[in-house]
Parts: structure tokens; sequence; C-alpha cells
């Protein structure tokens, strides 16, 4: 240790031994993957109720083959940012497909859902702005919200999913453009937006409304255009975000949205100007992916079986494939987790700052490629928390 770095090394000591005693340190367990829904650890085959790959195509054939023959015919493809060299027309086609899907004009496919969210919240906030977000959304949104406030947008933070509350601060607000945005199904909880109510807002005071289906793509809808698609309001959602990383099985984001809003946010977000473009074969991998999810709507009915029988034998109203088992202190998450994995079964802890103090929890996340048996190991092993 040199006397230049001291001071670091004394705080980061001192940072460590705090989080250690509060239980909040991390560590990264390595996994070998196996089929969709199924890993090992050291050797140790476990059933993972902790992924979002919600219809199990992550490691399906015919995704495997779309990413290898591009991967031998265009190896990753050109190495750049979209507006330098690295848009491809495999890009382009992917864009256009996922616009239908989300009943839109047009689409911007970005690296990751993050950079999605940042892209089009830091682009459409200025000083003539008021955003409106609701308290559970995703971290992105959240850094998203920052970024537009730091550009001269007020942020006003409403309680969750509590509409009342919302229309009475859109209706106060004097900001010339207002902007709601809201995740559709909540990452921690699994509950889902009142999506009818807010358009609802979203016409009364004439604002946009941003929605971020990242858990909720290919997973409601029958087209798979998510929550918004689900409750009939696809069309009064101005901004529609989603992952490729999620039950499309892949990689990366996207927007949904106008042609001038997509021309807007392709110009002026910054996550996305100064990222480089997905790599060729992940692209590839999800326009399969949507090929799939129409040929195969067995996945998704499978999907939703599994969730209705762990919402009855649970005695919870289980909304998404998202099920929260809160156990309140850190020590209890991190035993309960610990039994489960002796049992088989991969459910991590998910402690603060993920989530509130005192809501330390398991987050179970089901899969259509998990099987009857997978859901009765997990039924089981959660019975025996109890």
């Amino acid at each position: 240790m040199s006397a230049q770095t001291e001071p670091w090394d004394r705080w980061l000591d001192q940072a460590f031994a705090a989080l250690q005693s509060d239980q909040l340190d991390r560590t990264l367990l390595p996994v070998r993957p196996g089929e969709p829904g199924h890993v090992e650890v050291d050797g140790h085959p476990l059933v993972l109720f902790s992924g979002n790959d919600y219809l199990g195509l992550s490691g399906h054939p015919r995704i495997r083959r779309a990413v290898a023959d591009a991967a031998e015919r265009y190896g990753m493809g050109p190495r750049s940012s979209s507006l330098v060299c690295g848009y491809t027309e495999t890009h382009e086609a992917l864009e256009m497909e996922l616009a239908a899907i989300d009943q839109s004009e047009a689409a911007l496919v970005t690296p990751t859902g993050y950079a999605a969210n940042l892209s089009a919240l830091n682009s459409l906030a200025d000083g003539d702005t008021a955003v409106f977000s609701d308290a559970l959304n995703h971290a992105s949104i959240v850094d998203g919200c920052r970024l537009a406030r730091a550009s001269g947008a007020e942020l006003h933070i409403y309680p969750h999913g509590d509409v009342d509350a919302l229309e009475r601060l859109l209706g106060t607000n004097r900001r010339t453009r207002k902007l709601i945005v809201t995740d559709s199904v909540f990452s921690m909880d699994g509950d889902v937006a009142p999506l009818r109510e807010l358009a609802a807002l979203r016409d009364r005071h004439g604002a946009l409304l941003m929605v971020d289906e990242a858990h909720g793509s290919l997973v409601f809808g029958d087209n798979g255009g998510g929550v918004a698609e689900a409750q009939g309001v696809s069309d009064r959602v101005d901004v529609h975000v989603g992952t490729l990383s999620k039950a499309f099985g892949c990689i990366g984001g996207f927007v949904a949205t106008s042609h001038k809003l997509r021309r807007w946010i392709l110009s002026r977000g910054r996550a996305y100007v100064y990222s480089t473009s997905l790599p060729v074969p992940v692209v590839a991998g999800a326009r399969e992916a949507l090929c799939i999810m129409a040929d195969e709507p067995e996945r998704r009915a499978r999907l939703w079986e599994h969730v209705e029988r762990v919402s009855q034998t649970l005695g919870v109203g289980g909304t998404s494939p998202i099920f929260s088992w809160i156990l309140g202190s850190e020590h209890r998450a991190l035993e309960a987790s610990r039994t489960l994995f002796e049992g088989g079964l991969h459910v991590p802890a998910i402690r603060p700052p993920t989530v509130p103090e005192g809501t330390a929890r398991l987050r179970i996340t089901l899969s259509a490629a998990h099987t009857s048996e997978d859901i009765t190991l997990l039924l089981d092993g959660l019975a025996s928390l109890s």
C-alpha cells in the first residue's frame, strides 16, 4: 500500500467491513449453463428460479442456429456505434418487427434495456418538461430521470401505482410538457401497472406516456406486445421501452415509438449515440425469438399454467411470472436461499439497496422451460421454509 492510495484502502476496508456486518456485501457465483431453466454449480445441478428467461428461449435450437449462422456469415458484424457503421440490415429488420408487435410506427434497437431508458429520458426532457415517475420504477428509469433533472426537467415521484396522487401532481403542474413514466411489470414485486388509468391521465392532461415493458414483452398480450396490449392501450402509449434480455432470451433493448420521436432519440439519446451497436448474431437471435413466439404459442400457455399453479398453492394473486417471498431481515433471506440451494433450487436472496430496508426477500421467477416436476420441487422447497 503506497502513501498515495492509503486513504482509499482505509476507506474500502471500513466500507466493506460495514457491508459484511450488515450482510449486504455481494459476491459472484459462476454457474455452468445447462438447458434453459437449469444450471450447475460445482457439479451440483440446480433448477433456476431466479432468471428472466420467461419463455425458455435462451437455448432454443432455432435461436442457436440463427445465432451460429449469422456468426458464420458475418462474425460479430461492424464494431461501431449505430450512427457510424454498426447499424445493419439485420438491425433494421428487427426494428420493423418490434414496432409491429408494439403497434408503433417505428423502433430503435439499443445495446441494453438500461440504455433504452437512459436514451429516451435523457433526450425527451429539458427545462420545459416535468417528469412523473412511479416510486418503484426500475433503476434504469431512476437514473434516466436523474439525467432528465440534470437537463433542467422537474421531477416528481408519485406513490407506487397511486393514480389519484399522480392526477393531483399533473393537475397542479405548470410545465409546458409532461411525461409519465412507469414499468409495466415491477421487477421486484411482480405487480402490474394500471396502464388504462395512466392512459386516461395521459389523455386528460396532454402528457406523453412512456412504459417500460422489460418484463412484459412477449409474456403479455396476444401478439406479445406486453401489458399495454393486454390492457388495450398500446395506441395510447407514446414510448414503449423493451428488452431483448428476458423473454427474448438474448441481450439488448429497444424503444418503439413514432417516426418523429425515434429520429429525435437516435440523434440526442447519449446512451444510444455513444454505445457500440449489438452484434449481428444477437440481433438475428432476437428476430428468431419473435418467430418462435408466433409458431409455439404453447410456451406462453405453459408459463401461465405455472403462474396459476404457484399462485393457487401459495394463496397469492399472481399477476406475472414474478413472485416475491418477503422475509424481512437479510439474515433470514440468506438462510432461506441457502436452504433452497441445498435442495437443488437457485433462488438468490434480494437485499437492500435493491429493495427497501426490512424487505429482504426471495425473488422467484417462473419460465416455460420449467417442467411440472420443477414446479413441484419449488413448492416443496418453499413449504419447508414455513
